[in-house]
């Protein structure tokens, strides 16, 4: 591979589309989950029983499956059915109301849910970020709390899968800023995406920092070196990133990648 074969525009628009299959992924995952605890809520919340001892709401399987538009791509979600056997009563989802077909801030706010709603425990402010606020007043302490949970179980197993074995081609690297970003929110996202020979692209890293910043991508590389990540033979990315001297600091034995700056 030539050096002139991709430019950064290039590279910045398949990182872009990356994080986007990542967002659309997370959001289809994350939408189910906050549908869940939405109904679960409900049901605590009217737990009555009527004169025959039966709980007065209930949940009552699934609706057809949906496909939500968004712009990361499409989401395809079944909504949870609840029976209110009180007159005049009826459960509407404030998450996912039965008109909506589009969700225009979803692609956007779940990797800031991935990087803020994780590391700082601001959750409920990331969920308004991502469902809207009116869908997450509703929500008590404790169906956030198992959000929560939900969501950093599985983006540790995502942290901890092992590198060792793989084979990229090329690394990119990059810091992106999101259009959603939550109050004092400075940081960047620092990105890695590796691309494998047969040209699929997998996301190593996605990690709160500095995109100037050397000691920001240390750590972002050293973990992973740790998980097995071989030294990047060819690297691609803007010069003026902070990841150029990490790169060459925490992978001293490889030689220096080729970049492609501006």
């Amino acid at each position: 591979m030539s050096n002139d074969s991709i430019t950064l525009d290039e590279v910045r628009e398949e990182i872009q589309l990356t994080i986007d299959e990542i967002a659309r992924r997370g959001a289809q995952r994350m939408l189910a989950a906050a549908l869940e605890a939405e109904v679960e809520a409900y049901l605590a919340k009217h737990g009555q029983k009527d004169e025959l001892g039966r709980a007065q709401v209930v949940r009552n399987g699934y609706a057809r499956e949906r496909t939500i538009q968004s712009g990361a791509g499409t989401i395809k979600v079944k909504a949870l059915r609840v029976y209110d056997r009180r007159p005049e009563q009826k459960f509407t989802s404030r998450i996912l109301p039965p008109y909506m077909r589009k969700t225009p801030r979803l692609e956007e706010a779940v990797p800031v849910l991935y990087l803020r709603g994780l590391s700082t425990g601001d959750f409920r402010e990331a969920l308004a970020a991502l469902l809207g606020e009116e869908a997450v007043a509703g929500f008590s302490a404790t169906t956030v709390t198992r959000l929560l949970a939900v969501w950093q179980e599985e983006y540790k197993a995502w942290r901890k899968q092992p590198l060792a074995g793989k084979a990229y081609t090329y690394v990119w690297a990059d810091g992106v800023h999101f259009n959603i970003r939550l109050a004092g929110d400075r940081l960047a996202a620092l990105v890695i995406v590796g691309v494998t020979p047969e040209g699929r692209k997998e996301l190593l890293a996605l990690e709160d920092g500095y995109r100037e910043s050397t000691e920001s991508w240390q750590t972002v590389l050293r973990d992973l070196k740790r998980r097995g990540l071989p030294a990047p033979q060819l690297a691609v990315g803007d010069g003026a990133l902070g990841f150029w001297a990490a790169l060459r600091d925490v992978f001293s034995k490889n030689r220096r990648p080729a970049l492609l700056g501006p």
